[in-house]
């Protein structure tokens, strides 16, 4: 499993933090220092079954710069939103987690991280 995060960002810490209580493995990739790549989001976006301006964080000062508010969320307007997100990092909505078996979550909640982890044995439920 693999998190995308920013260390400054709450949800963030909330999302590991709640990882760690439940023993989970996972590899921490800082996004804004590592950005994906315009393929690394359209996989992202088909396991998440969302468009790309369903994940952009539209209040950053990287959307105002680029006018993203005028911009049209339709097909013909979707590889211009996947360039923007890969070229400007801070647009994606943290955090999110990939996990194995190709599931992916916008973990902003303890329910949306728990959706990734597998069950455990010790509750006594498969």
């Amino acid at each position: 499993m693999e998190i995308w995060i920013n260390p400054a960002c709450s949800k963030c810490t909330s999302a590991l933090s709640l990882l760690d209580a439940e023993g989970a493995e996972y590899t921490v990739r800082r996004y804004l220092q590592d950005p994906p790549t315009a393929a690394e989001l359209e996989d992202l976006l088909t396991r998440l079954g969302l468009e790309p301006w369903d994940i952009a964080r539209t209040g950053e000062i990287a959307a105002t710069d680029l006018g993203l508010h005028t911009w049209r969320r339709e097909a013909s307007d979707r590889a211009r939103w996947i360039t923007a997100l890969a070229e400007h990092p801070s647009l994606i909505q943290r955090p999110i987690i990939t996990a194995d078996d190709g599931t992916a979550v916008v973990a902003r909640t303890d329910a949306a991280v728990r959706s990734v982890l597998s069950p455990t044995p010790r509750s006594g439920h498969a």
